[in-house]
């Protein structure tokens, strides 16, 4: 007999994971290796050790460890906030009148307001174990930046932060709590890093990217002692740390006998909807089980549906590793969107390799579709929620409504990374009337594309 299920699940402190889970060393055919951007050969530990502190490196490069051990401290850390609840989104489900049962990961319980913490405090931890002083990094809408400057005071690490233009300017709350967290938030591109201001000449005027943001961060780590670069998304590493959010995910369907038949993520480069999804990935590619995955993307930033498998820079000023991933190509600019966590050019190595194996789908979504979901959604379910998760709330909606039309009864389960309560320019400017969609023309891309970089 089915355990009844409660409106959340609740995982028991001891339940929580102990490992981390590396879904490409289940992956038969592996992500491409990353590659030095001077040699265009396979990066060596040590030259990426000059970036990222060695552990992470280690972490990065590792395809074949498929349970790493969470350290004791890190787990001492996650037990502020996690076990995270699974909840059952009754009240969405009646507003759809859906026969789907409903279910999201809610990744807001905690200060940051989203899943980086998850992240963020590993890699902090590991940098603190080797002595550095200090860390730099980009952040978008955010999340990121708020998370790592919690996880830097915490061990009492410098912590730099160059935050993307546009959302620097709309999100000054979010800022805020950076600082008082004690972080140097710096808008970018700035005039403070010889990239920022190639790429100011270059583009007068112009908002930033995530793949600018990243340029400054490496150009500042490696110009001061005792400082390394962190990345809040698409890196192995990062997925890494965020498999816990599936582990957490499929330990508390399995503790009630649900299956999953849907999993729904948003996706920017890969941080969220892989942590999630890598589990359930890791059963479909050892041929245990089969569910539908959907990556999430904003219309104005189509990495997966739009752009081209290939191998390209992470970064605008092209200081960064090559990696081999859906991209739209290093210099393109996307729009000043309001989803500022997912205005990257690029999706992770290892989420652009099991899309392209088959094992997800993806999804575009115009940002004005994204915030009706959101507002409908908060004013059932109780949480407005960050614009990015909203894009994972807008399919999620779209399929329990075609349950509806079909009469199926599915389990759809998708990722709340966050909160939206920084985001209030958003849905003043959605519930003003003054949201704009922006869909990039074919031509604009193809002159992005024409950047790409010769490998071969």
């Amino acid at each position: 007999m089915k355990k009844e299920i409660p409106y959340k699940i609740y995982l028991e402190e001891q339940e929580m994971p102990r490992q981390w889970y590396n879904v490409r060393a289940d992956m038969k055919k592996k992500p491409a290796p990353i590659l030095d951007p001077r040699t265009l050969k396979p990066i060596t530990l040590d030259e990426l050790s000059g970036i990222f502190c060695r552990e992470l490196a280690k972490q990065e490069l590792d395809d074949t460890t498929a349970y790493i051990d969470i350290p004791h401290d890190i787990r001492s850390f996650y037990k502020m906030y996690r076990p995270s609840p699974l909840t059952r989104a009754y009240c969405l489900e009646k507003k759809l009148d859906t026969p789907a049962h409903i279910y999201y990961k809610f990744e807001g319980n905690n200060t940051s307001g989203s899943h980086k913490l998850n992240s963020a405090i590993a890699q902090a931890y590991y940098a603190k174990a080797q002595g550095l002083k200090g860390v730099t990094t980009e952040t978008g809408a955010g999340q990121w930046g708020t998370a790592l400057s919690m996880a830097c005071a915490y061990l009492e690490l410098d912590c730099q932060v160059y935050m993307v233009k546009c959302s620097y300017e709309q999100k000054p709350f979010r800022r805020e709590v950076m600082r008082t967290y004690g972080a140097k938030v710096t808008p970018s591109p700035s005039m403070e890093t010889e990239v920022g201001r190639k790429i100011n000449q270059e583009f007068p005027g112009t908002t930033g990217s995530l793949g600018c943001a990243i340029s400054e961060a490496v150009e500042a780590a490696l110009g001061q002692e005792g400082y390394r670069y962190v990345l809040g998304s698409v890196l192995n590493q990062v997925l890494l740390h965020q498999s816990i959010i599936g582990l957490e995910t499929k330990a508390a369907l399995d503790k009630y006998g649900i299956k999953a038949d849907m999993i729904i993520g948003c996706a920017g480069g890969g941080s969220n909807l892989g942590g999630l999804i890598s589990p359930f990935a890791g059963q479909m590619v050892r041929g245990e089980a089969d569910y539908e995955i959907i990556a999430v993307e904003p219309a104005s930033c189509p990495s997966l549906t739009r752009g081209v498998y290939a191998y390209d820079y992470c970064d605008t000023g092209k200081v960064c590793p090559l990696s081999k991933m859906y991209t739209l190509g290093s210099g393109f600019i996307p729009s000043a969107s309001h989803a500022g966590g997912l205005r990257y050019h690029g999706m992770s190595s290892t989420v652009s390799e099991l899309y392209d194996q088959g094992y997800l789908t993806a999804r575009s979504v115009d940002q004005t579709q994204v915030f009706e979901a959101a507002a409908m959604f908060a004013k059932v379910e109780g949480i407005l929620p960050a614009p990015e998760s909203s894009h994972a709330i807008r399919v999620a909606i779209d399929e329990a409504i075609r349950c509806r039309e079909t009469g199926q009864e599915k389990n759809i389960v998708f990722g709340l990374t966050g909160t939206g309560y920084f985001d209030m320019v958003a849905y003043q400017r959605f519930n003003d009337g003054n949201m704009t969609d922006y869909v990039p023309t074919d031509e604009e891309l193809k002159k992005s594309f024409a950047s790409l970089p010769k490998t071969e």
